[in-house]
């Protein structure tokens, strides 16, 4: 066993990259924004095309554009304070506005979407399965550049292993653990291109909420899966079954779940 362990640590990727691309005058752009800004700026001119081709007019995109802004960052800094650390933000709720800090959840963010996207689709008297169906491709590719954020972040990382592969993370410490961040990262990517061609290249979309069903049901049963090998992010998980990721993740399955059988069993 010992060596083993010594074959495979020649093999182990020591991680350390600045977080930071500059700093200019205490303000810094970090890799981790320039990365979530792109998920939605290629997410715009993914959803532009979509609009085009459905001959919708380019002002709800702008407008479709803001409201996810904001439900996102909202939805995902709230999901982390009141998810992963409830004691401390509501004891300090002005703290909460302090994202440069970190702490962002993925499942607040899906929350928060939701409601904004609800808001939109009355705003705009549209169906809200129109929405739904088509948001999902971009929030897919948007997960997996947010999770290569995380990567060079050096958070959301895997348990201890000894898998040849392991990176070791040397801002957290010089244990070896799994890149938890890149198989998610390829996991959304994957989605992405399935709704993408589900949308492009079938009829997916003319059924009410069955993208959005795929997308809830992939997308979230991976992360329940994922969910096993990556590290506990806060300590009361320690003494869960399953960690607050998993918890999380049930509901948008089973809601994912019935979505695809649904659709199913009307076309049927």
């Amino acid at each position: 066993m010992q060596l083993s362990l010594l074959n495979n640590m020649f093999l182990y990727i020591y991680w350390n990259p600045d977080p930071e691309i500059f700093n200019i005058g205490g303000i810094s752009i970090r890799w981790y924004g320039l990365l979530f800004a792109l998920s939605f700026l290629l997410g715009y001119f993914i959803m532009q095309k979509i609009f085009k081709l459905e001959n919708v007019d380019q002002k709800v995109l702008d407008r479709l554009s803001l409201y996810m802004l904001i439900g996102t960052v909202v939805g995902a800094r709230l999901g982390h304070c009141l998810f992963y650390e409830p004691d401390y933000y509501l004891s300090n709720p002005i703290e909460i506005l302090n994202i440069r800090q970190g702490g962002l959840a993925s499942h607040g963010a899906a929350i928060g979407i939701l409601i904004a996207l609800w808001l939109f689709s009355r705003r705009e008297k549209r169906p809200f399965s129109w929405i739904l169906d088509r948001i999902v491709i971009v929030v897919a590719l948007a997960g997996s550049l947010i999770r290569i954020g995380n990567l060079i972040n050096s958070e959301i990382y895997g348990a201890p292993t000894n898998v040849s592969w392991a990176f070791v993370f040397e801002q957290v410490d010089a244990i070896p653990r799994h890149p938890s961040q890149i198989y998610e990262s390829i996991g959304y990517l994957f989605l992405f291109v399935l709704l993408w061609w589900l949308y492009f290249k079938t009829k997916a979309a003319q059924k009410s909420y069955y993208l959005f069903g795929i997308f809830l049901l992939v997308c979230f049963e991976y992360r329940f899966l994922i969910e096993f090998i990556k590290d506990v992010q806060v300590p009361f998980e320690q003494q869960m079954i399953l960690n607050m990721g998993q918890w999380l993740s049930i509901p948008f399955i089973l809601l994912g779940f019935y979505l695809v059988l649904r659709t199913f069993l009307k076309t049927k």
